[in-house]
């Protein structure tokens, strides 16, 4: 029976792949009793060819969807907004999607960054008049920062940071805060330059701001980015408490309780571990944390979904009021 009647050969690149390592380990073996066919041969080059022209599809699909954004920035000069129609703002929404889904792969987000994406992002969109294209542009950011350095470099070279945090600190729609939030952990949280612009920009204040807020997704996201920068840059704990960090998070802790009050204890918990000020600040009688935390404890208690932020509650406890809970006991007896 023929070669190419008796072998089906892969579809796709993981299968080609798998062939190529096949090949090499027969090759080690017994020499072949026969050469490749013609018909395997030419399977090999279109399949190679086949490889190589996905790749560049999705680089022209991302070109196209340039084209149509910057296109934007034409006809709103050119016509004001009052002149816009929603098929303009439906091309764009398209246009950010196709873009966020061919990102997700590293080398295209790469490939966006050298097409001069990013900066028609940064430059345009983030402060466009449609919030449906602001939250697109900061999700977009988001999606090609994360776990990309070369990307998140790039993006505070051309000043991204300062304006998302503007974005997350008072754009009156709440996705576009969430997702400008989104895209600032994106560049701050493992990277050390964007730690510092974040620090110089008072972003610690903005985070502070968004725990405060109504929006329940800002204030947990808000609250997680606080405890993971806190944990992970124990060395900015002073900073944070020389702002009254302490203080509003237990203003927060007496609101009524939501998951998110997990975070804020959490946080409480790393400003008081080695930190002496932080320790402090907790212990004071004014602040009333001692009852807050009993208070909090006896609600949590039997309720398995809030066992973390029971731990949490106790823990802080005997950090900050171990000592006093043993003379009240011994006064007691």
């Amino acid at each position: 029976m023929a070669e190419g009647k008796s072998r089906r050969y892969p579809q796709n690149l993981q299968g080609l792949l798998q062939l190529a390592v096949d090949t090499g380990s027969a090759a080690e073996g017994p020499a072949p009793l026969e050469p490749m066919s013609e018909e395997r041969k030419t399977w090999l080059r279109e399949a190679l060819a086949e490889v190589t022209k996905g790749q560049m599809d999705e680089v022209e699909q991302m070109k196209q969807c340039l084209a149509v954004l910057r296109q934007d920035g034409k006809s709103e000069k050119e016509r004001g907004e009052e002149e816009r129609n929603e098929e303009d703002d439906n091309e764009q929404e398209s246009a950010f999607e196709m873009l966020s889904e061919l990102c997700d792969n590293l080398d295209n987000a790469r490939d966006l960054m050298v097409l001069g994406g990013l900066e028609l992002c940064t430059s345009q969109y983030l402060c466009h008049v449609q919030s449906e294209l602001r939250w697109r542009a900061a999700e977009l950011i988001a999606t090609c920062a994360q776990n990309m350095p070369q990307v998140q470099v790039h993006l505070l070279s051309i000043g991204t940071l300062p304006k998302l945090l503007q974005l997350t600190d008072s754009d009156p729609h709440p996705t576009v805060r969430v997702k400008a939030l989104y895209a600032v952990s994106c560049l701050v949280r493992e990277q050390e330059a964007g730690l510092h612009a974040f620090l110089s920009h008072d972003g610690f204040s903005v985070l502070m701001r968004g725990m405060q807020s109504e929006n329940e997704k800002l204030r947990t996201k808000s609250a997680f980015l606080l405890l993971n920068l806190l944990t992970s840059h124990p060395k900015h704990k002073d900073t944070v408490v020389s702002m009254g960090m302490v203080q509003q998070l237990v203003s927060v802790l007496r609101t009524p309780h939501s998951p998110f009050h997990e975070h804020v204890l959490g946080a409480l918990c790393c400003l008081v571990e080695d930190c002496p000020q932080g320790l402090k600040d907790c212990k004071d009688p004014a602040l009333g944390l001692q009852e807050v935390l009993k208070q909090r404890s006896r609600e949590l208690h039997g309720k398995e979904e809030s066992q973390e932020e029971l731990d949490f509650c106790e823990r802080l406890t005997g950090m900050c009021f171990r000592r006093q809970q043993s003379d009240d006991n011994g006064m007691d007896r």
